[in-house]
């Protein structure tokens, strides 16, 4: 049993570097479309963007046998943050 425990929490583990690694780039491309609309002038929400990104979010996680209440909230506070650094970039670009 403490061998297969093991192997349970290295997957798990495992699964949480990639994780991490996957909002990091996410982060990276969202920091880029945050500078480009600072640079355009446009607003850093997008409402209704947001809206299709989280009903597609659901549709997957049902896909997955995900709970999509979770999954709305895992995005919602994602695009929360990315919000947030696109208001900063917003600043910074004297916009």
């Amino acid at each position: 049993m403490d061998d297969q425990l093991s192997r349970y929490r290295q997957s798990i583990d495992n699964i949480d570097a990639a994780l991490v690694y996957m909002l990091a780039e996410r982060f990276k491309v969202t920091k880029a479309v945050g500078e480009l609309k600072a640079k355009g002038g446009l607003p850093p929400a997008d409402p209704a963007r947001e809206e299709r990104q989280i009903e597609r979010l659901r549709d997957l996680a049902r896909d997955a046998d995900l709970d999509p209440e979770f999954s709305e909230k895992f995005l919602r506070f994602i695009i929360d943050e990315v919000i947030r650094h696109h208001e900063q970039a917003k600043r910074e670009n004297g916009a």
